[in-house]
């Protein structure tokens, strides 16, 4: 297949433009290098440095290329950020990613892969992780993007008969994460710790998020390819690590020796955030290989490897 990974030079991006490439499927990448690093680019992947709002030159790269599925990572990532400029925040992650469907109707791209959020979307979770089914909360400005670019799409798709998967992810961690994500934490703490620096915790650590690792998020992604066709789909573990629990075992595979300097909680942050991922299973035959402690240690050995 010929494959447009949109933000392909960022963390997830670039982790799915090398297994595409591993497959042997024709790959191009577009991102403005905002947050994404050339460090990250596959050679065997032809690179333009453009911006999803910019739609003459997206339209002009869809025409001469010809693409048959795009995978859409390129966003604004920083959820306080949005809240901070929810302007900004619309323009990148809604009219960029009109740019994006408007390009794939007048080209014939055959369908989207679209990375959503489950960490925003559903809003603060009860004791039940939420399936797709359920009540669609954002409390932020990126989490009410990511849900309107969700019915842009399913509208392409209806007028236009674009096929798509929306992957709503849970807090992606791994090789090349960045911090602006919401699962930045992993990479915050680790940069700290490697370096001898305090480490903060904002609010009592109690927070519960579900961190899923980057190799598992790849391999939906490939899988979504072929399958999953016009549905919402979860991505994560349906497990809860604290953020006590991720600075203690950091702790003790960086050996860090310091305590975390606690801090005041952040306004509007989640306490409890999970997804059910039993659909997945289902529709893509998916699910999660790595467990949290191995996923750590292997992001932490790559940060060590970076210095």
């Amino acid at each position: 297949m010929k494959v447009l990974v949109t933000g392909g030079a960022g963390f997830i991006g670039s982790n799915i433009v090398d297994a595409l490439v591993e497959k042997k499927h024709k790959v191009a990448i577009v991102d403005n290098l905002a947050t994404g690093n050339m460090k990250n680019v596959n050679k065997k992947a032809k690179f333009y440095k453009v911006s999803v709002t910019d739609f003459n030159k997206i339209e002009n790269i869809f025409k001469k290329e010809k693409f048959d599925v795009v995978i859409h990572h390129a966003a604004q990532l920083d959820v306080r950020k949005s809240v901070a400029d929810p302007s900004f925040d619309a323009d990148v992650n809604i009219k960029g990613t009109i740019n994006i469907l408007e390009a794939c109707k007048r080209t014939k791209v055959k369908k989207i892969i679209f990375a959503s959020s489950g960490g925003t979307i559903y809003g603060e979770c009860s004791s039940k992780a939420p399936d797709e089914k359920a009540f669609a909360n954002p409390l932020s400005p990126y989490g009410v993007a990511k849900l309107s670019v969700e019915h842009y799409i399913k509208c392409y798709s209806a007028l236009y008969g674009l096929k798509y998967t929306v992957l709503r992810y849970a807090n992606v961690y791994g090789p090349r994460q960045d911090p602006f994500g919401e699962a930045g934490v992993v990479a915050i703490f680790i940069g700290k710790m490697l370096k001898n620096e305090p480490v903060f915790i904002f609010g009592d650590g109690k927070q519960l998020r579900d961190y899923v690792y980057v190799k598992d998020v790849v391999s939906a992604n490939l899988k979504a390819l072929t399958k999953g066709n016009n549905e919402i789909i979860n991505i994560g573990t349906h497990k809860t690590f604290s953020v006590n629990q991720l600075e203690k075992e950091l702790a003790k595979i960086t050996n860090y020796q310091n305590k975390p300097i606690y801090k005041p909680k952040r306004s509007g942050e989640l306490l409890k955030s999970f997804l059910n991922v039993s659909k997945a299973k289902k529709i893509l035959n998916w699910q999660p290989k790595t467990d949290i402690v191995t996923g750590l240690r292997n992001t932490v050995e790559f940060f060590k490897k970076q210095k």
